[in-house]
């Protein structure tokens, strides 16, 4: 065994294939012991599979149809491996650690792609700044993804219908191949288990069979140390599946998870309930992405804004964001402390083949300034915590009742402006936030990022701590360029902007004033 690196025992087995469901084994590593159920593999072999997580001696014990002992050396880590992502307060560490900043991507039906569209688009995301990738289990039927996919999850009965007791095992192979490419890549895997764009009729599979196509994906999935699930994509968009059937399968996933991945659900239009206790992080569809702060405070768990439109051309209005405008949506939620998702959706009338539903290369702009707010956002000493934006809070009807006893003290003038907001249409208010706040976010008295998107000012003013001496850089998000405009800067400071859009300042301390 090696740390963080996926085990497999290979057993045979005597009996038919629906035993393997009945085979456990148990692995104990520094006294702590972890149960994972087997799988059939076909040609009679039962598999089980099991993350090590520290090095040492690992025992381990398989009981039922097949029965077996043994004890493995679980050696180091190897180099830049450094286990599975797991929450670290408002945002995301490996299990040895090692920080983790999701930049992501989707590319939703990537495993049903035939083998050179699927090598083409590993090869693309190896050279761009992604490091989680989007992608469903089950085949996609939506605009622009029409081709039948090489293989599917199940075989199928007699009179045609999908035996979820039979997987298809060219799929998972090839699925699970996908996994490892991504892995070995750096790439965690954002793994959707259900979503409503379907026409074979897994949407359609009664609550046993869900439970059971679950089963195959735990017994097979849950120990590749880059996997994250998500329960659905746009699970609001499926009819057949009640909420007390999607509360079901998560306690399910829950219960039956023996690695515990990291879990979330995606929306169309009425979120999650995302303070339950299975869920890990916010997966959220949005394009208001000022409300990051206000979900940070909500939830107390990172937010993901796994969809906030796509780059690129198409007629639909989801689907043609400037490059421009994607990455101001990445700043803006990287400032407030949050993590944003990719997608590109440029038409190709020829071979439609579009990088949101298929993969193939990259066309748009945003990738490599994505790629350059990725080096400074790892760059800082944690995770950015927002600073708070009163016209935000007032957006919540709820709040303001709370926002009207804490304005009591001020002179009535200023009480009245306030109050004529608090009445104010909450849309109305809503368009005046995203239109003149400031995306704003500091790491304690170290650093302080303010992203102005299309303001175009001449100058800003930097209340920075008086003890502190800072280094401000002006940063063009589009140009990619960074231009120290203060050093040893502390205190009430005005730093001259170009006066044009997509300005970000960040300041750095460097010491103590002296």
């Amino acid at each position: 065994m090696k740390q963080w690196e996926l085990f497999e025992l290979t057993l045979p087995l005597q009996g038919s294939d629906a035993d393997c469901e009945k085979v456990e084994a148990a692995f104990t590593e520094n006294g702590a012991t972890t149960t994972v159920r087997g799988f059939c593999d076909g040609d009679g072999i039962c598999k089980v599979r099991y993350l090590p997580t520290a090095p040492g001696v690992c025992s381990w014990k398989v009981s039922g149809p097949v029965q077996a002992t043994g004890e493995e050396t679980v050696a180091p880590a190897a180099e830049n491996t450094h286990g599975p992502v797991r929450v670290q307060g408002m945002g995301f560490a490996h299990a040895d650690g090692t920080p983790y900043v999701p930049f992501g991507t989707t590319v939703y039906a990537l495993a049903h792609q035939p083998d050179e569209l699927v090598e083409q688009t590993l090869t693309t995301l190896a050279q761009s700044p992604f490091n989680k990738v989007r992608l469903c289990i089950f085949p996609k039927s939506y605009q622009y993804n029409s081709n039948e996919p090489l293989y599917y999850p199940f075989e199928k009965t007699t009179d045609g219908k999908w035996d979820v007791h039979r997987p298809c095992l060219a799929f998972w192979h090839r699925f699970e191949s996908i996994l490892r490419r991504l892995d070995f890549m750096g790439i965690q895997a954002d793994l959707i288990l259900f979503h409503p764009y379907d026409r074979w009729g897994f949407s359609m599979l009664s609550h046993a069979e869900d439970l059971c196509y679950l089963s195959t994906v735990l017994h097979r999935l849950a120990a590749f140390p880059n996997v994250w699930w998500s329960l659905a994509n746009e699970y609001d968009l499926l009819p057949a599946k009640t909420m007390q059937d999607w509360y079901g399968l998560e306690d399910f996933i829950a219960e039956n998870d023996p690695f515990h991945n990291l879990y979330s659900v995606h929306y169309c239009f009425k979120p999650w309930d995302y303070s339950r206790p299975a869920v890990t992080h916010v997966s959220a569809q949005t394009k208001t992405v000022s409300r990051v702060a206000e979900w940070r405070g909500h939830y107390k768990k990172p937010i993901v804004i796994d969809e906030c439109c796509y780059e690129g051309n198409f007629p639909e209005p989801w689907g043609n964001l400037s490059g421009r405008e994607m990455v101001y949506r990445f700043w803006c939620v990287a400032a407030t402390g949050g993590f944003c998702t990719h997608g590109e959706t440029f038409l190709d009338d020829e071979d439609e083949i579009v990088w949101w539903a298929k993969g193939g290369t990259l066309k748009g702009e945003s990738p490599a300034r994505i790629a350059f707010l990725r080096e400074i956002i790892e760059a800082l000493p944690g995770v950015l915590e927002p600073i708070p934006n009163p016209m935000a809070s007032m957006i919540d009807p709820a709040e303001r009742d709370t926002i009207r006893a804490q304005i009591a003290f001020l002179p009535a003038a200023r009480r009245h402006t306030i109050e004529v907001i608090l009445d104010t249409d909450p849309l109305e208010v809503r368009t005046l936030v995203e239109n003149e706040m400031l995306y704003e976010g500091h790491c304690g008295e170290d650093v302080y990022l303010t992203f102005f998107r299309r303001q175009c000012r001449a100058r800003t003013t930097l209340n920075l701590p008086e003890s502190g001496s800072y280094r401000v850089e002006i940063i063009d998000t589009w140009a990619m360029t960074r231009t120290v405009a203060a050093e040893y800067a502390s205190g009430k400071t005005t730093i001259a902007l170009p006066g044009k859009e997509g300005i970000a300042v960040l300041a750095v301390r460097i010491g103590n004033k002296e």
